[in-house]
């Protein structure tokens, strides 16, 4: 079957759900197609490792509602070939799709460990990834958590506070290494353990095998360790295969310019998969958060539809591990100069990343409002130090 449309978005997350309703903002009679691998259609990805464990919102509650912008949306089909020339799109199952301006939204593909271990270790991503966890996690349940990262964290926090006993297992020294300051990295290692998480760092799952009613684990220290279920929250790899097929500029993920617009004049990237330059960090970024998915697509849609501009926005981030929370703007990296700014050590304050006296990065730790002023302090040429930035972005009264 062919289906023919002005505008045609690979991929189905937050990225295309926002640059669907940018283009039928600017052009209510254009004609949208949209196709996603998954059965579900374009849904809120955070609250999978967030709000979906603490009761505040349903998977009912998640959907975008992408089909009210009147796109016409493909689910459950992957498209596998690119014809650029002739301007179409091929899925898995032999449907043609003709467009005009394409945009890929493909998102990313989660690590995975190096080894199988059937329906009892997840890799987690999806909506039905979070419905494969949540089957398994019943108070009492002994469950694995791999990784040290955002994802892995958030699920640790959530899986505790639905009552399950959960084993937190990462390469680093401590949780957050590399991100946060040693204190604050050591601080909040030994914040989880008093939550009552089994914090191993400085370990690596080596294998796994079945057993009845769970799962043995092969840990780097030598010891084995049965969970009913593992949860691995590794990173993402940028889904670039249909990008290389037609060659397109790749560089960590698709090179867009400042209109998101890829090497062939009539595509466009937008969301984890896009690599832009961002002008007041002065390099090129791939961010792979909420904020970036929802503003890139809606850029990338508008630009499709006509209406130029420049994505300058510095990436934002936000996380709640327990009854901490955080708010963050551009990098985070302790391989930069690394200035504290604590009201109370490790529970309240500000921490600055900045690189030959120009600020970065800003992590607001238990620190609320100061968004906007931590974009403007980046924006800003300096140079600054450790004295000019104390008490830069206190709390709001």
């Amino acid at each position: 079957m062919e289906h023919v449309h002005d505008y045609l978005i690979v991929g189905a997350g937050m990225a295309a759900d926002a640059a669907a309703k940018a283009i039928r903002e600017v052009d209510a009679a254009a004609d949208v197609g949209m196709v996603g691998e998954e059965s579900a259609p374009p849904y809120q990805r955070p609250p999978l490792s967030k709000a979906l464990w603490k009761g505040d919102k349903t998977p009912a509650d998640i959907d975008l509602g992408t089909v009210a912008s009147g796109a016409k949306l493909h689910a459950g089909r992957r498209i596998v070939a690119l014809d650029c020339a002739a301007h179409v799109a091929r899925d898995a199952q032999g449907d043609s799709y003709r467009y005009r301006r394409l945009l890929l939204a493909t998102g990313a593909t989660p690590r995975r460990l190096p080894f199988e271990g059937g329906d009892r270790i997840i890799h987690f991503r999806t909506l039905d990834d979070y419905r494969r966890l949540r089957h398994f996690a019943r108070p009492g349940a002994i469950i694995a958590v791999i990784g040290g990262g955002f994802i892995s964290a958030e699920l640790a926090a959530s899986l505790c506070s639905v009552g399950c006993k959960v084993c937190l297992l990462f390469p680093d020294a401590h949780l957050g290494a590399g991100r946060y300051p040693d204190g604050l990295a050591r601080c909040l290692h030994d914040y989880y353990r008093q939550h009552g998480v089994d914090v191993r760092g400085g370990v690596r799952v080596g294998g796994s095998r079945p057993t009845d009613g769970g799962v043995e684990l092969s840990l780097s220290d030598g010891s084995l360790l049965r969970v009913e279920v593992a949860v691995a929250g590794l990173g993402v790899t940028p889904n670039t295969v249909l990008a290389e097929q037609v060659g397109l500029k790749l560089d960590n993920g698709i090179v867009v310019d400042a209109q998101l617009r890829s090497s062939d004049p009539d595509i466009w990237a937008a969301g984890d998969v896009a690599n832009f330059y961002n002008p007041a960090l002065d390099r090129r970024l791939r961010v792979e958060h909420e904020d970036a998915a929802t503003g890139m697509g809606r850029h990338a849609g508008r630009a499709m539809a006509g209406i130029a501009g420049s994505y300058d926005t510095l990436p934002f981030f936000y996380s709640d591990l327990f009854d901490l929370g955080y708010e963050a703007v551009g990098l985070l990296d302790t391989r930069l100069d690394v200035v504290e700014d604590w009201r109370e050590p490790n529970r309240e304050g500000v921490v600055y990343y900045l690189e030959r006296g120009r600020v970065r990065g800003v992590l607001l730790w238990n620190t609320w409002d100061q968004v906007d002023a931590a974009r403007a302090l980046i924006a800003e040429a300096g140079p600054f130090d450790a004295a000019s930035l104390r008490g830069r972005l206190p709390r709001k009264a």
